[in-house]
């Protein structure tokens, strides 16, 4: 039996859900591997159609979704002229409501939110698109080793025309930060924890603010190419930017209040996801 790998095949942008840490914004790299009888042409499976058919197939199933745990007694979904109704308490007593175009979410018969399961159903459905001379499919999905500052986030875009448009997906980022011409690991640590698990809201985008339980909530709405919108959660995980939050806006947006707070000439290196991202310069 033959075996082929194909590392880093994509990278998957998305958010979850989980009972403690709230919505969580998350990046993984795929890699893959395919062992099977070699065909007539003395593959087990081309190249080419590995980095087309089955890339295509799993960023369509995950990336740039909202994966939520319906296992959990405390997830409540609902269904109406293809709007996804989502409601998800969490473990501090706050609410998740989310709502969307059914596929912009992902139901997963889980628990919890990992790797592994996620990975195992993959490989179930994956295994089904394939030629019979494929007998087994490995999917691994990892993280990025980041040895600085990273955090995880989540947001959405309005304008995008493609799927950022959706309200909750998100990433894995690193952020650098150089001040006055050197890094500042103390200033990246900072800002990562503020950004930790959060939800960059973008200000007109905010309809209301509540209390549930007596926990501070907000709540997001707005219509895309792609339909309506809305997400409310607790206030303590939103950071609120007065313009639209992509990774450039982000950049620059942090830039400018570093660079306001401490009256240096300022650089930030904000990254969406793996290996791109924005910069943000402020030359005070």
């Amino acid at each position: 039996m033959a075996r082929l790998f194909v590392d880093n095949l994509t990278v998957i942008d998305f958010s979850y859900l989980d009972f403690e840490r709230g919505v969580v914004g998350e990046s993984w790299i795929v890699d893959i591997e395919l062992a099977g009888d070699l065909d007539d042409q003395g593959m087990v499976f081309d190249f080419g159609h590995v980095k087309k058919q089955i890339k295509q197939f799993i960023d369509a199933e995950i990336d740039h979704r909202l994966l939520v745990p319906t296992a959990l007694s405390n997830c409540i979904t609902k269904t109406s002229d293809n709007q996804l109704q989502i409601d998800f308490q969490l473990q501090s007593g706050g609410l998740i409501a989310h709502q969307s175009p059914a596929d912009a979410v992902l139901l997963v018969d889980a628990n919890k939110i990992e790797a592994s399961h996620i990975a195992k159903d993959l490989q179930a459905r994956i295994a089904a698109l394939l030629p019979d001379n494929v007998n087994e499919v490995l999917i691994h999905l990892r993280h990025e080793e980041i040895s600085g500052a990273y955090y995880h986030y989540t947001h959405g875009l309005q304008k995008h025309l493609g799927q950022c448009q959706r309200i909750a997906h998100g990433h894995r980022s690193r952020i650098e930060i150089t001040t006055d011409g050197q890094r500042n690991l103390q200033l990246e640590a900072h800002w990562a924890k503020i950004l930790k698990d959060g939800y960059i809201a973008t200000q007109e985008h905010i309809t209301d603010e509540f209390e549930h339980n007596g926990i501070a909530h907000t709540n997001l709405k707005y219509t895309a190419q792609q339909g309506d919108f809305s997400i409310s959660l607790p206030s303590s995980n939103v950071y609120v930017m007065p313009i639209e939050t992509t990774v450039e806006n982000i950049a620059n947006h942090l830039a400018e209040v570093i660079a306001q707070q401490y009256k240096t000439p300022v650089v930030v290196k904000a990254f969406e996801g793996l290996q791109k991202g924005a910069f943000g310069k402020v030359a005070n």
